[in-house]
């Protein structure tokens, strides 16, 4: 495959493919319509737009599409978009690789596998141990292939394995500096606090909230998962099971970002302050990775719509 979009100097024209992530319908001031296309590879997303737009064009463009783009990277109010020539749908005699339009975490999903596990087997709590084992074994596949989010932070394949295994080793690190940690209870809470993303969202590509993901939320789902994990282990009423639901339901922090309880336990306060130091980091390597060193990202709608610079040094 060809340069990546984002490794592109605004201004350059350039001919590559695309996977179409996302296409909106809007009406010009001209009242003519037009289409919004979220164009994705595997070194992010950029929109573009087809304007007076077809009917024709409306019925091909949708989202699962793979297209030939020509065009040129331009610099609009701040933010990178494609200002296209051409586009259509690929052919047959073009060469193109699926895999190619998706990013995926830097580590395989056997690594992965293998980190999580290894902080599960080590825990000496015999009934945090099975129920955060007894999990992850449900939902394994899942778990190892699905993104953390639609969008913002860890949105690629295996990000959510990803996610939990860089939040293990910081949460490893914070507990070997406090000792009054308990670290059955972080690890766990680390390990269990998205799974509830594994019903919440769709799959690894064009990702999309479910039904039940749009009613319950991955908070509701996973805590209720608990619940029912224990009758089945026969662990229900212990006060571990209480204490990992806490952790789930209160990892967001603050009421107002979702969390149905604030965090009342020391374990659940670091979880939040891990949880968020990861999503944002991660936020942060995706935006500045795409600018030289002296220059500005584009604003970051997540971190409080900020654009970072990128010291020389």
């Amino acid at each position: 495959m060809s340069k990546k979009v984002y490794e592109y100097e605004v201004g350059e024209k350039f001919i590559t493919f695309f996977y179409v992530k996302s296409v909106t319908k809007g009406v010009a001031s001209n009242q003519k319509s037009f289409l919004t296309i979220t164009l994705q590879d595997q070194s992010g997303e950029i929109d573009a737009k087809i304007w007076d737009v077809t009917a024709e064009q409306e019925e091909i463009y949708k989202e699962g599409a793979v297209v030939k783009v020509e065009g040129e990277l331009h610099d609009y109010r701040g933010r990178l978009q494609l200002k296209l020539k051409q586009i259509r749908i690929v052919t047959e005699n073009d060469e193109v690789n699926f895999d190619d339009f998706f990013a995926r975490a830097p580590l395989s999903k056997e690594e992965l596998f293998e980190s999580i596990t290894k902080y599960i087997n080590n825990m000496k709590n015999e009934k945090i141990r099975k129920l955060t084992d007894f999990l992850v074994s449900k939902h394994q596949k899942e778990y190892l292939e699905y993104p953390a989010a639609t969008k913002n932070h860890h949105e690629f394949v295996s990000g959510l394995a990803y996610h939990v295994h860089c939040m293990l080793r910081l949460g490893e690190s914070i507990a070997n500096l406090y000792p009054s940690i308990n670290k059955d209870v972080l690890y766990a809470g680390i390990i269990l606090h998205d799974l509830g993303k594994v019903t919440e969202l769709s799959g690894p590509v064009s990702t999309k909230y479910t039904v039940e993901g749009n009613l319950l939320g991955h908070i509701s789902l996973i805590a209720i998962e608990i619940g029912n994990a224990a009758i089945e282990l026969g662990i229900e009423g212990e006060e571990e099971v209480t204490v990992l639901q806490h952790l789930v339901l209160s990892h967001h922090g603050k009421y107002e970002y979702g969390s149905p309880k604030l965090p009342l336990i020391k374990e659940a306060e670091i979880l939040h302050y891990i949880d968020n130091i990861d999503a944002k980091m991660n936020m942060l390597d995706r935006a500045l990775e795409r600018v030289e060193p002296g220059e500005f990202t584009e604003r970051v709608f997540a971190l409080e719509n900020r654009s970072f610079y990128k010291p020389k040094l």
